[in-house]
């Protein structure tokens, strides 16, 4: 770690609450809710957090939430994160680890907490680890790359309510046209099927190795994609042994 992250982390470590949740979160058994969800953009991870999350009364932190709070917040770690994004550069992982341990040491997260967004790499599950954020389980949602094309191209938002429909799943009653308020409904960018394409290449490169990072550490839990959200929700919830 460059002397300059290590600064940061230490300057973070310096806060008794942050300090006292790390301690308290092992010693109180709390860690035993604490979550990590992978898998390929598409997978469902997100409905699957949500999910779990209302059931065991814990919060599902987004990085990109807590990234956007803490900046208006104007907190430590969001005035360092500002800085960087008004200089156009992309935050640092120190920088976005520090705005973690800042949010976990809210008082919601005193049960657990489940985290997605972050690591995405090998290297910051490392810089995870070094922080002192460690994780009881780890899900990897396994669905085929053929069936996360054909569930993302399929995608289609109200342009102006943002209702969300899918051409197979959830269709519209008329074709193009939003059920909610009548606006046209378009396809995201990203649900376009080059950039699924992309976005899939670069999950198998860089956040599927994940899965044997946490393989060695036993921490390593992979649920099959299936048939509705609700089997899948089931069948996480059983490999988590709950």
């Amino acid at each position: 770690m460059a002397p300059a992250q290590a600064s940061l982390l230490a300057k973070l470590d310096t806060q008794q609450r942050v300090r006292d949740f790390l301690t308290n979160a092992v010693a109180s058994g709390r860690a035993s809710h604490a979550y990590l969800f992978l898998g390929a953009p598409g997978a469902g991870k997100g409905t699957q957090a949500e999910i779990i999350c209302a059931k065991l009364n814990i919060p599902s932190i987004s990085t990109g939430n807590i990234l956007r709070a803490a900046v208006k917040e104007g907190t430590e770690m969001g005035l360092k994160a500002k800085s960087f994004m008004d200089a156009g550069a992309l935050v640092p992982d120190e920088v976005i680890i520090g705005i973690l341990k800042e949010r976990l040491a809210q008082d919601d997260c005193a049960n657990g907490f489940i985290l997605d967004g972050v690591p995405r790499t090998i290297a910051q599950a490392e810089s995870l680890e070094k922080a002192g954020i460690r994780f009881d389980d780890v899900i990897s949602i396994e669905i085929p790359d053929e069936a996360i094309m054909e569930r993302m191209s399929g995608r289609r938002v109200c342009e102006h309510c943002g209702a969300s429909y899918h051409l197979v799943a959830v269709p519209p009653k008329v074709p193009g046209v939003c059920d909610s308020c009548g606006g046209k409904l378009i396809q995201r960018h990203d649900d376009e099927p080059e950039t699924v394409k992309h976005r899939l290449e670069v999950y198998h490169k860089e956040t599927e190795p994940l899965k044997d990072f946490y393989a060695e550490r036993g921490l390593l839990r992979s649920v099959e994609n299936q048939p509705s959200v609700e089997a899948t929700t089931k069948a996480i919830l059983n490999a988590l042994g709950r």
